[in-house]
């Protein structure tokens, strides 16, 4: 080893057995469960009154425990199991009776994100009562059960692209651009922007695509998650025609303003800080190659040859991480980049198939081009089920590449599917006891507690920051973008008609804040379904990738709310926000660049 790696490897713990400060942070997180625990039974007592604050203690419960102890499951369950308690506790009648009511509660709550499970008996699972068409039996919540199966579907579709020799294709060509550790993060990060329609395809496209690269320039898989995540959830949300913008319409229909729901997302657009200012943080760190906090930790290590910590548990099976492409394989990047072409085309071609596509092309087959119309038309399909059944036609796909064209045995290609669906396990189990977690935050009415207590008594010019603060809270603490914008549109909003009189500046610039507040929970909170699948995708500890890039996210939260919501509410130009917020965060790079210790293998 030379001497400058072993000099960069030497705050690093080598053995791996634990995760750093291992025994300090058990006893921390213990004396905070003991802490909860008596508020709790104080509170029930009747010695104290927490104000309806217990409504907070599963999402506290699971968010601290996972970024004290590093223990994904273990937080999950424990912030599952305590709603469950909390929810069977206004029918106590006894301790033994409350803990038995308390984990069916809780189980109901993991049966829940499957499926409803109330009224349906078992034999109603039949495979004759399918409905193929909507993937779902009856009485399913089946946009989940879609979600499940597209990340089932995909993990084959990946290990498949790598075993066929697709992927190391696709990073062969790559390498005309990706010649330096400065240009791959760059790839990386237009990769994510162009992929704007969806941020799940998105996330589950680029990382795994550019994660053989990254790699090879000593890039840490933490700033690979973070360069994925940051580019999915805020560009899908500022995207003229994206999959969030059907959803984003029809709650902003609601509010009855004249012109729509459409033109009031694009009055807002302009006052989107936070969406806007990550993009722009995003290119100046990779621009500059400087990091700082536990991010720029990470990045000395990747640099002395160690992507990945002593200690990381990757969010994929061992077998799938360690996957190459097979010795007979003909390395072509047609094996990756046609089922990806196949799995994108097929998610958008079936709008236009849906029933509205349908009518609104025999009634002006140029909808087909213009904006609105893609609008219509996405806003009446669940995108789960297309993606779904695009992965599925992405599938076959892959196979018949890697088999034709990239020529490797029957044999190998079953083993890759069999490793992908194996690789999916953890993320289908892990996005399984988030989705829990926010049924028991929506049984205790958590988002509405918050946005209750935090939005009262707030003046005019400071209401939109405010907003944003609470919105980015909410969905921190719940991990659902689309739960706060239902609870926030519907309640800040009408509040910010008011304060202005109707529908003006404080108006436009508050739908801004629950939009872009949301999608900072969305984008960074340990139990939102995007930054889990950030991890997945780049195959990065879960908790580490929270705790590299929480830091950013609340850099970036911090200039939109000082540079954009609360002069923006004052009169000043939304884009004189932005471009100042852009202009900051440069600056920030370049003297950390100058006076810190950023990445110098950046040409």
């Amino acid at each position: 080893m030379s001497d400058e790696r072993a000099e960069l490897l030497k705050d690093f713990p080598q053995g791996g057995s634990t995760r750093s400060g291992g025994r300090w942070r058990l006893v921390v997180a213990g004396v905070f469960l003991l802490f909860i625990a008596l508020s709790l039974w104080a509170s029930f007592a009747g010695i104290i009154d927490l104000g309806g604050w217990h409504r907070v203690a599963p999402p506290l419960v699971a968010i601290v425990l996972a970024l004290l102890t590093g223990r994904l499951y273990v937080s999950l369950v424990s912030g599952v199991l305590a709603g469950g308690l909390l929810s069977a506790a206004g029918a106590y009648e006894g301790f033994f009776s409350w803990l038995g009511r308390g984990g069916r509660r809780a189980g109901e709550f993991v049966a829940n994100t499957v499926y409803d499970c109330q009224g349906v008996s078992w034999g109603e699972f039949r495979w004759n009562s399918f409905d193929w068409v909507n993937f779902g039996w009856g009485n399913f919540d089946s946009d989940n059960l879609k979600v499940l199966l597209f990340i089932a579907l995909l993990m084959p579709i990946i290990n498949v692209m790598i075993v066929g020799g697709g992927l190391q294709g696709v990073a062969g060509w790559l390498m005309r651009w990706a010649k330096s550790a400065r240009s791959t993060r760059l790839v990386t990060m237009i990769s994510g922007l162009v992929i704007f329609i969806d941020d799940y395809a998105n996330t589950l496209i680029v990382g795994p695509t550019l994660r053989p690269l990254t790699d090879r320039q000593h890039i840490s898989r933490e700033k690979l998650a973070f360069l994925v995540d940051a580019t999915a959830a805020p560009i899908a949300g500022i995207a003229l025609v994206s999959t969030w913008i059907g959803y984003e319409v029809g709650l902003l229909s609601e509010l009855g303003v004249g012109g729509g729901g459409y033109v009031v997302f694009l009055n807002a657009l302009a006052f989107r800080f936070y969406c806007f200012g990550m993009i722009a943080f995003v290119f100046w760190n990779c621009w500059s190659g400087a990091d700082f906090g536990p991010m720029a930790a990470a990045e000395r290590r990747a640099r002395a040859g160690k992507v990945l910590a002593d200690d990381a548990v990757p969010m994929a099976s061992k077998s799938m991480n360690a996957a190459h492409a097979h010795g007979q394989a003909r390395i072509h990047a047609a094996v990756a980049i046609v089922p990806m072409a196949v799995l994108l085309l097929v998610f958008l071609g079936q709008f236009w198939v849906a029933e509205t596509g349908r009518d609104l092309l025999a009634k002006d087959p140029g909808a087909i081009v213009s904006v609105s119309g893609w609008m219509e038309a996405m806003s009446s399909v669940s995108s789960s089920a297309l993606l779904a059944r695009a992965a599925g036609v992405a599938l076959v796909a892959a196979i018949v590449l890697a088999l034709g064209l990239g020529r490797i045995p029957i044999w190998a290609m079953a083993r890759a599917i069999g490793v992908g669906l194996k690789s999916s396990l953890m993320p289908l189990s892990v996005l399984i006891l988030a989705w829990s977690l926010k049924g028991a935050c929506k049984d205790l009415e958590t988002g509405a507690f918050l946005a209750g207590v935090l939005g009262d008594a707030i003046p005019p010019l400071l209401f939109p920051g405010i907003v944003f603060v609470v919105a980015a809270g909410v969905s921190f603490a719940t991990g659902t973008s689309y739960g706060t914008m239902a609870i926030l549109i519907p309640t800040a909003v009408p509040v910010a008609m008011e304060l202005d009189g109707g529908y003006g500046l404080i108006t436009m610039i508050s739908i801004g804040a629950v939009l872009d507040g949301a999608i900072f929970g969305d984008h960074c909170s340990p139990i939102s379904d995007t930054t889990i699948m950030s991890s997945v995708a780049s195959s990065c500890d879960h908790v580490h990738h929270v705790r590299t890039q929480l830091p950013y996210c609340l850099v970036v939260a911090f200039l939109a709310l000082s540079l954009g919501y609360l002069p923006a509410a004052m009169g000043v130009s939304p884009w004189i926000g932005v471009v100042a917020g852009a202009g900051v965060s440069g600056l920030l790079f370049a003297c950390l660049r100058i006076f810190g210790k950023g990445d110098k293998s950046t040409t």
